[in-house]
């Protein structure tokens, strides 16, 4: 959940001390170099400023910043496979990820001394990166399956977890922290340099945007994990084979000796301003997670909106941070701007909550009207832009100016500005993980989004009081009193201010969490009565005036009473149970409202079934408004809940099944795909008791002919002979459901219907009979085709897998196509009735063959 974490804290090489403060540092008592480094510095001024190096020193910020977005994408994409993506999953690989980072820009300058050359240093971190990502690339499969050979559940499955990341991600995550300071060091020994910064950071940026959209949209689109890890090395190579060349073409200015500059003491008040920013960091990434939520409601939660989210964020850091540099290097006041930036941030993020609730979801928006995803794409960036840019701008202004608010004359600059990096990523990391754990499944986003405003608020508030205490105001003259006072009086009104807005701060709306992107097309047509905002997913359920009930997760449809629905559901279920001879246990992979799972329950000979669910929510919510439709399953002793990701479950667990049903979320849904890759597929054939049977559901609407066929053909290479069953809609193709075996499929009809004739199967026929599916025949006659039949149909599908989770990018440009009926034909055209698959008397035979001709 939580992406841009790399370029954002990275991004911030960009405040440095004064010109003033840096021209008396050459002069201080103690540095005897002074004269020569100032000679030094000229030179090497001169040099850097001429044509030939500015293009390459932006490059080296360009390519910083666009591996560093490539690795994150990829790195968060390939641990998943392994740890899974639950809540805390995802939240152990993010504190371990930005950990990393912390411990890099604190050791750097504890470590590695001040007087090697700057650009060295930094070209060595980038080429340490570029080898690592190789390797990590490499060891997360052999690390995987050391951790699978002894993972657990609970807090120690949780701590595993974190060793696995820690292994994984800590050597290059503390190189990438350790660039800052190392930056730092170099623009101080090059004092002129700075008149460069906006080109650097600029590059920077623009690197950090380029690369967040390069893996989202082309990179992972196209190619796979490891194309995008060689690119980004390749990046890193090549930045710092750069470094070293201009490492070798100009001199270093000597710094001033390490213990004394150890020796000269902090700001006065530098503490305030340690803690502000640790605030302010923590309010970004708090605020991101809770945005990101609400924008994938708006947009749809593919692969791309959270591309689109982080590279907005990222550009509105961008902005603010060179307007806090500029301000940074001009204001004889930084730590008042700090404080004001702080207080303006109470505005902003209730601008966004303002505009996430009450203004964007009734934006007159139906994306179902174009068929163009990259229309869609425009549309989609400014409504982030609209919500979260000026917030980010504020947030992106913040490092500069604490830099500029705690530096002292003489300081080594690569442990001032690695101890601000700290305290912010700190910050960072606490907010993220109490935001997307705790805050926000336990008050919910609105009063999340409400606290951030109080903490941006405190924020201020200590960086003003900093201002007022110790010698400073006991010095100052009268005319500094009055301007202080004021100060106070304005600080009282903000305060009061910000209050205001912490009340005011308006709630997600109800029908947002139902219908998504397409809530403006429901509004009063359909009654909310439940919502709920849990640790992985926002839940609610609506009532229609006819009385039908729709189970949303994350702004969409997952399960209802629709007959349709009620239909799918109960196939999945009742397909493989009566194909099995005597099925025993059972996994169900996603509760939804439960009817699936439900439909096992009548069957005498099941003694075991297990649901594994990544939402605590859904099952609460399908026993208590689902509850008939679904036979109480929650509540039945034969019934276990695993909550965790379904893959990870899946990949751990030793126990096999004899049957197993996935209804998983739709594959355009960020995370959903590796439900549908052939390594998955294997995992649960692998867990299937000899002679058992899985389904999988399969949408065709929301998609496109290629997604449906990567589906198909993913399935079929696992379980060539499966087959096909079709769930219609108005006799017209709505969603499949694939059913594969270990071994050959054949189908005894006649056994079939006399189960179903039996007095302890009534349950079961009645249920089949109450979604227009009353016999053997009927059931059957859904029958829409099978592997060695479609294998012309299928040519040149895409096999989706773990190393390319091709399935989400192509899913992601569809799901606003309604083309079911049409894929559904053409699939069609390639059925034919297969003797070799049904063992039935003549009769039934025939029966079977024109039921299946009916529409």
């Amino acid at each position: 959940m939580a992406a841009g974490r790399i370029a954002r804290l990275r991004s911030y090489s960009l405040p440095r001390m004064t010109k003033k403060n840096r021209s008396q540092q050459s002069s201080l008592p103690g540095n005897p170099s002074g004269n020569l480094s100032a000679n030094l510095s000229a030179h090497l001024s001169e040099s850097l400023s001429s044509p030939p190096y500015l293009p390459l020193l932006i490059v080296l910020f360009v390519g910083s910043g666009c591996a560093a977005l490539i690795y994150e994408i990829v790195w968060f994409q390939l641990l998943q496979l392994v740890i899974g993506s639950s809540a805390v999953s995802l939240g152990v690989l993010l504190g371990t990820f930005m950990g990393g980072m912390c411990l890099g820009s604190l050791a750097l300058p504890r470590f590695i001394s001040a007087r090697q050359h700057p650009l060295r240093v930094y070209a060595k971190l980038e080429l340490g990166i570029g080898i690592i990502g190789i390797i990590v690339l490499f060891a997360v499969p052999l690390v995987g399956n050391l951790y699978l050979a002894i993972v657990g559940h609970g807090m120690p499955g949780i701590l595993l977890r974190g060793v696995i990341c820690g292994v994984c991600l800590l050597p290059p995550t503390i190189l990438m922290g350790a660039t800052l300071p190392a930056i730092a060091r170099w623009i101080e020994t090059t004092p002129q340099g700075i008149s460069w910064l906006g080109f650097f950071y600029g590059g920077n940026i623009a690197g950090a945007v380029f690369g967040c959209l390069l893996a989202g949209f082309y990179l992972l689109r196209v190619h796979d994990m490891a194309t995008a890890t060689y690119a980004a090395a390749a990046i890193n190579i090549t930045v710092a084979l750069i470094g070293f060349a201009l490492a070798a073409r100009t001199p270093q200015a000597r710094p001033a000796d390490e213990a004394a500059q150890d020796a000269i003491p902090r700001a006065s008040g530098s503490w305030a301003v340690y803690v502000a920013i640790g605030l302010s960091g923590l309010c970004a990434l708090a605020a991101e997670v809770v945005w990101t939520r609400l924008l994938s409601l708006m947009l749809g939660a593919t692969v791309y909106t959270f591309s689109i989210i982080l590279a907005v964020f990222l550009v509105g850091l961008g902005i603010g941070s060179s307007a806090g540099a500029f301000l940074a290097r001009r204001s004889a006041r930084p730590r008042v701007a700090l404080g004001l930036c702080q207080l303006l941030l109470t505005a902003a993020i209730t601008w966004a909550a303002y505009m996430l609730s009450e203004s964007i979801p009734y934006w007159p928006i139906n994306p179902s009207l174009s068929n163009s995803p990259w229309i869609t794409f425009q549309i989609d960036v400014v409504r982030c832009m609209w919500a979260i840019l000026p917030a980010a701008c504020l947030w992106g202004a913040s490092f500069p100016l604490a830099l500029a608010a705690v530096a002292s004359e003489g300081q080594d600059p690569g442990k001032l500005v690695g101890g601000v990096y700290a305290a912010n990523t700190v910050g960072a990391i606490i907010g993220a993980l109490a935001a997307s754990m705790i805050l926000i499944p336990w008050r919910g986003t609105q009063q999340t989004q409400q606290l951030l405003i109080v903490m941006s608020a405190m924020a201020a508030f200590l960086v003003f009081v900093s201002l007022f205490s110790g010698s400073e105001s006991e010095a100052a003259s009268g005319v500094e009193r009055q301007r202080r006072l004021a100060l106070q009086v304005v600080l009282l009104i903000f305060s009061a201010g910000a209050a205001w807005l912490a009340l005011t701060t308006p709630a997600v709306p109800r029908l947002l969490v139902a219908y998504g992107r397409y809530m403006v097309t429901w509004l009063n047509q359909a009654d909310i009565i439940y919502m709920g905002e849990g640790m992985n997913s926002s839940v609610a359920v609506s009532q229609l005036a006819g009385g039908v009930r729709n189970f949303h997760v994350s702004g969409k449809v997952e399960a209802s009473s629709e007959p349709q629905d009620m239909r799918l559901q109960r196939m999945l279920g009742h397909l493989p149970a009566l194909l099995h001879p005597n099925p025993s246990s059972v996994l169900v992979v996603g509760c939804g409202a439960g009817v699936t799972a439900g439909s096992f329950m009548p069957y005498p000979s099941v003694k075991r079934l297990v649901i594994s669910e990544i939402e605590p929510l859904i099952p609460q919510l399908a026993r208590k408004y689902f509850g008939q439709e679904n036979n109480n399953v929650v509540d039945d002793p034969r019934v276990q809940i695993f909550y965790d990701d379904a893959r990870h479950y899946v990949l751990t667990t030793p126990e096999k099944f004899d049957i197993i049903t996935s209804d998983p979320i739709h594959p355009w849904v960020k995370g959903s795909a590796t439900l549908y890759t052939k390594e998955y597929f294997n995992m649960v054939k692998e867990h299937l008791n000899p002679g058992g049977v899985v389904t999988q559901w399969v949408p065709l609407y929301e998609s496109n002919v290629e997604v449906v066929k990567s589906e198909i053909a993913t399935f079929f290479d696992v379980f060539p002979q499966g087959t096909i069953w079709a769930n219609k809609k108005n006799g017209k193709g709505y969603d499949i459901v694939l059913l594969g075996q270990v071994g050959p499929i054949q189908i005894d009809v006649n056994a079939m219907q006399e189960r179903m004739n039996r007095a302890d199967y009534m349950p079961i026929t009645r249920s089949l009979y109450e979604v227009g599916l009353g016999s053997a025949v009927d059931l059957l006659a859904t029958y829409s085709g099978q592997g060695i039949d479609l294998g012309q149909w299928l040519v040149g599908a895409e096999i989706n897998r773990d190393a390319n989770l091709r399935l989400q990018y192509i899913a992601g440009m569809g799901l606003n196509l309604y083309r079911s009926e049409g894929i559904y034909d053409d699939m069609l055209a390639y059925r034919r009735f297969p003797e070799e698959l049904f063992i039935a008397s003549p009769e039934i035979k025939e029966a079977l063959r024109e039921a299946m001709l009916r529409p």
